[in-house]
């Protein structure tokens, strides 16, 4: 019998703005943010097809595709088109009216002429922002078991935690009764009155009902929205399961996140420095690939090579490529490629992503420093939070966000030659507009 997976077209969405994950997502789609030190989001879900036996994946792009189809290019160029595999960027095309993706849906049906060409028995629609592992094979087999028209991937979450998904009522033998998008008062599991589950944003299809949902709903007034739109219409007169998300160790919950904001991005980050993960990078049965830089191994050591000298210390930390701990001070934090941290500086349960300099004496704590921003000697992040929130954007648990590129410029700049706090390494075409800082001086 034909592996079922081989009957299988897979369309990974990828084209959202990632509002709340600004300024991160100001210079790149949501998927391209990186993540964990040396991957980019998106490299979860298309780990997750390499080791479902999945090779027929299309990415549909809109929003700020460069780095993400860059990415994609030079880390999963693992395919082969003559074996009929391939890994497409697709990117929004107004193929079938003038509007650009009006919701989840519509980025498909947009693209039904590729799903036609290849003719499957089953769509799989993934999402490329969120954080997980999970074996799509066993979905498709339980789909074809069910005999069910959809099958929608779920995770069981504490109710409280999911007022901002989607949430499923779930009958026996996994029978989808109801959908509710971001509930005020999310339906329950049975017997479990504060657990719930929430929908992964996975969806296994019949190829032809997806095509025929996607029709009606595109001559209709809606949102064209899976979880607005389709889910719920569909609950009415077809078959849809339910798919639990099954924890790596039976009594463990499942790990899943959605890392939609800033605080989640930063949790989702810190839960990998835990000496025993829920989320394990060192999973040797399911490693996660990705693309990473040419770039020597780390290097940890003394600022000078006297016995006076800054020692270079790294504790309870991610450490990439490339990176130098040049006497400074490390705790709890995940560095990505070529980082460098100076003499006597001291980096604090944060994010630091690729190029970010750490200059002599500088202090930074609770904070995620998006690529090649440079830390004068002296600066403090983190340590004030209301001047803080002068220069930068700050989350609700207190977060401090540092955008790409350009200098946190000294205090002793600021005062002696009046400069701005921050400013870009080249200017802004518009300062300030969209960037969540205030606009910076010309230089």
């Amino acid at each position: 019998m034909t592996n079922p997976v081989k009957r299988l077209s897979t369309l990974i969405m990828a084209g959202g703005k990632g509002e709340r994950l600004r300024p991160l997502t100001d210079v790149r789609a949501k998927p391209a943010v990186p993540f964990g030190g040396a991957y980019r989001i998106i490299d979860f879900t298309l780990s997750n097809c390499l080791h479902s036996g999945i090779r027929r994946i299309h990415v549909l792009t809109q929003y700020k595709s460069k780095s993400l189809a860059h990415h994609i290019e030079m880390g999963w160029n693992v395919f082969h088109p003559e074996l009929n595999e391939c890994i497409d960027v697709i990117p929004a095309q107004k193929k079938i009216c003038e509007d650009w993706y009006r919701g989840t849906a519509d980025s498909v049906y947009q693209n039904l002429d590729t799903l036609e060409q290849e003719n499957p028995d089953f769509v799989l629609v993934l999402a490329g922002d969120h954080v997980y592992k999970m074996d799509y094979a066993g979905m498709l087999e339980f789909h074809i078991r069910k005999r069910a028209d959809l099958t929608i991937g779920v995770v069981e979450r504490p109710q409280q935690d999911c007022r901002q998904l989607g949430v499923l009522n779930v009958g026996q033998g996994g029978r989808v009764k109801g959908f509710q998008e971001k509930p005020e008062q999310p339906a329950t599991i049975p017997g479990k009155k504060d657990r719930s589950y929430a929908s992964m944003g996975i969806y296994i299809f019949n190829a032809r009902v997806l095509f025929e949902e996607l029709a009606r709903d595109g001559t209709c007034e809606t949102e064209h929205d899976f979880g607005k739109n389709i889910l719920p219409a569909m609950i009415k007169n077809r078959k849809l399961r339910a798919y639990e998300l099954a924890p790596p160790t039976p009594g463990q919950e499942a790990y899943w996140r959605d890392v939609g904001t800033m605080d989640a991005y930063y949790e989702a980050n810190m839960d990998l420095l835990s000496p025993t993960p829920r989320f394990d990078l060192y999973d040797g049965a399911w490693p996660i690939r990705t693309y990473q830089p040419q770039a020597p191994p780390a290097k940890i050591f003394p600022s000078d090579n006297t016995a006076h000298g800054a020692r270079g210390e790294a504790l309870d930390s991610i450490v990439s490529n490339g990176c130098v701990i040049q006497g400074g001070r490390l705790i709890r934090s995940v560095l990505s490629p070529n980082v460098r941290l100076d003499a006597d500086s001291l980096v604090e349960n944060t994010v630091l992503m690729e190029g970010v300099r750490v200059g002599r004496h500088a202090r930074i704590r609770n904070a995620i420093i998006d690529k090649d921003v440079t830390l004068p000697p002296g600066a403090c992040i983190g340590m004030d939070l209301e001047r803080d929130r002068e220069r930068f954007p700050v989350t609700p648990s207190g977060i401090v966000v540092v955008a790409k590129g350009g200098t946190i410029v000294s205090e002793q700049d600021v005062q002696e030659k009046k400069e701005p706090l921050w400013r870009p390494t080249q200017p802004l075409m518009h300062p300030g507009v969209g960037s969540g800082f205030p606009a910076p001086l010309s230089p």
